[in-house]
């Protein structure tokens, strides 16, 4: 079976002072979490799709939902301690009440992300299913430079190289859950990346090409962004 899970479970502090988390704030008279599983009900391919919410915020998300989408395959589901356990819960909700078959995938994308395509989306499933582990990126367009010590440079890479990470990130799902489960506790405290966890098991991980405009809304600028990427779209209409 094909899922996806909209990772809703962060708290958004660099959004500032505002009085709730970042992926429930308007965004062209919507909430920007709407905007993202909007993307994501288009697709007749996925079995279910799980926004996975902080637990205080569960029934908001669920009254969001239900007031913006009518599709009976979105369920609301609590996210975990981090990104990873946010996840992991997505996996062990199918496990309970579905099973985990060997060729089930997961799409997990950030709902903070609400500017991916139909094009991206297509290509995770289909890499999915083909190699088991896959990551949305764009090639870096700036020098990386790196700092250990946040001080002095240590590194500068070849940007030839280097790519930008963005979300989907999409899984075979047993393959994860098995790498994810055999991390110690201080492993799995320091790995924050998914891809990451099926990299170091020796894992290939597949890449497909996001867009410059998928971006991510965390700061009071990106929300501007946004709106701005939206209003030129209805100009443009």
């Amino acid at each position: 079976m094909i899922y996806a899970e909209i990772l809703a479970g962060g708290k958004g502090t660099r959004m500032g002072n505002v009085s709730m988390p970042k992926q429930y704030l308007p965004l062209n008279g919507k909430p920007v979490i709407v905007h993202t599983v909007e993307k994501f009900i288009l697709n007749s391919r996925f079995d279910k799709i799980f926004v996975a919410s902080p637990k205080e915020w569960m029934n908001h998300t669920e009254d969001v939902l239900k007031k913006h989408i009518q599709d009976d395959r979105v369920v609301v589901i609590e996210g975990g301690t981090d990104r990873n356990e946010t996840i992991m819960n997505g996996i062990r909700y199918v496990e309970k009440n579905f099973g985990l078959n060997d060729d089930d995938v997961v799409i997990t994308h950030d709902a903070v992300r609400p500017f991916l395509t139909h094009r991206i989306i297509e290509e995770n499933i289909d890499a999915a299913l083909k190699y088991g582990t896959v990551d949305t990126v764009i090639t870096a367009t700036d020098t990386i430079v790196e700092s250990t010590n946040h001080e002095f440079i240590t590194d500068i890479p070849v940007r030839d190289v280097m790519y930008q990470g963005q979300t989907p990130q999409s899984f075979n799902m047993k393959m994860i859950y098995g790498h994810y489960n055999a991390l110690s506790s201080e492993q799995k405290e320091i790995l924050t990346d998914a891809c990451k966890i099926c990299l170091l098991a020796g894992e290939k991980v597949n890449l497909v090409k996001g867009e410059i405009f998928n971006i991510k809304i965390t700061t009071p600028y990106d929300l501007q962004v946004a709106n701005a990427i939206i209003q030129e779209r209805i100009n443009n209409d």
